[in-house]
């Protein structure tokens, strides 16, 4: 048996960026013994889990194996299936510094020891920071993920996402779009960097192409004025000066700037016209209540105040946008009122990245499952402490 790590990092990085998952089957079924693999990658919507490299998988087998595969997906723990004949079916998460990508299956003729499961952990480890480092390079994942034809404004959003997950010994982050496969305006966007986690959500104006291309200009430039080391006031002032220029007021942009000391859970925060802010402590949901300021871009030369509050230990921050707060489908009481609290405390258990999708399907059914009218973002943010634990 050849050495699983090094082996398999050779073959993923000496093969194309298309052919990765055919280069993780030769290698695995050579090093592990085993005598069937797939790649699994959640869609846009996180609805399901499809095959790459057998796109073509009859139904039947295709559901028997999505059922394990979703368990293994939410759960972030490996899942053995028996397959009634001696072999048997591994499932292992494909995630990459807490972003979930999909799922590994290996099978084996017969059930595998702690040792070969631990090692096919490792090589589902390896795999997914190729795969996610081959997406840039080919579109063949993508094609995979997608169920049905983007926007070309829902295009440009997703690829101008950092992802849609972050996991930290201090915090776990994650974040959803929707509608998925035409949202326009709507966005965030996040940066670690040492003690610091900025995370910014954009709740963008108007519809289709050109709701997309006015975040694209004010997520640029946020991230411009970020790396040039500029604090959170400077970055909403140079965003909200480019904004201007190009559009004299027309447009703006309704933005909420936060920056998290990973360490002491103290969040400086820039609500520019922003999205809600709902924290989560213990089983009470309460509105962070911020003074709003301009919308980014609304004037020009606008100056901007910081505001700051903690979170303690343990403490569920969501961040939405006016699709999903606002929302009052068929004269019904905005979203925002009751039902999101509600659907907020029935997360307690859920990490971060089921939680948003909880919330999303919530909103929906609050739509009685018709088509969202506006853009929606749901954000989650658990700070868990410096220690690492709630509590500690």
């Amino acid at each position: 048996m050849l050495d699983a790590p090094g082996g398999l990092s050779r073959a993923l990085r000496e093969s194309p960026p298309d052919q990765v998952a055919e280069a993780a089957d030769r290698a695995i079924r050579s090093t592990l013994g085993a005598t069937r693999t797939d790649v699994f990658l959640a869609d846009y919507r996180i609805s399901g889990l499809w095959p790459v490299l057998d796109p073509e998988l009859p139904e039947a087998g295709f559901l028997s194996c999505q059922g394990m595969a979703q368990r293994c997906f939410s759960s972030q723990q490996p899942v053995l299936d028996g397959a009634g004949d001696g072999r048997c079916r591994l499932y292992l998460p494909l995630s990459v510094w807490g972003e979930r990508l999909g799922v590994l299956l290996v099978e084996f003729p017969t059930a595998p020891g702690p040792a070969t499961v631990e090692q096919a952990g490792d090589v589902a480890g390896e795999l997914a920071v190729v795969l996610r480092a081959a997406d840039r390079e080919t579109d063949r994942y993508r094609r995979a993920r997608r169920r049905e034809r983007l926007s070309m404004a829902a295009e440009m959003q997703w690829e101008l996402l950092p992802g849609r997950g972050v996991s930290h010994d201090a915090f776990q982050l994650a974040g959803q779009l929707e509608p998925a496969y035409t949202v326009g305006g709507d966005h965030f966007d996040w940066s670690l960097d040492g003690d610091r986690l900025t995370l910014t959500v954009l709740n963008g104006s108007g519809i289709g192409l050109s709701a997309s291309l006015l975040t694209a200009v004010t997520v640029n430039a946020l991230r411009n004025a970020r790396r040039s080391g500029g604090s959170l006031t400077e970055q909403a002032e140079l965003a909200s000066d480019t904004v201007f220029y190009q559009h004299r007021g027309r447009r703006y942009v309704a933005t909420v700037l936060l920056e998290l000391d990973t360490i002491t859970g103290r969040v400086r925060a820039v609500d520019a016209g922003s999205p809600r802010l709902l924290r989560l402590r213990g089983g009470a949901v309460d509105t962070i209540a911020l003074e709003q300021q301009l919308p980014l871009g609304m004037f020009a030369e606008a100056r901007y105040d910081l505001q700051e509050f903690d979170l303690a230990p343990g403490d569920r921050l969501f961040v939405v946008s006016d699709g999903v707060w606002a929302a009052a489908p068929a004269d019904r009481e905005a979203y925002g009122e009751k039902a999101m609290a509600r659907a907020m405390r029935s997360t307690r258990l859920q990490p971060p990245a089921e939680a948003v999708g909880t919330v999303m399907r919530e909103l929906h059914a609050w739509h009685a499952d018709t088509d969202l009218r506006d853009d929606a973002v749901v954000v989650c943010l658990d700070w868990r402490g410096s220690g690492g634990r709630a509590g500690d």
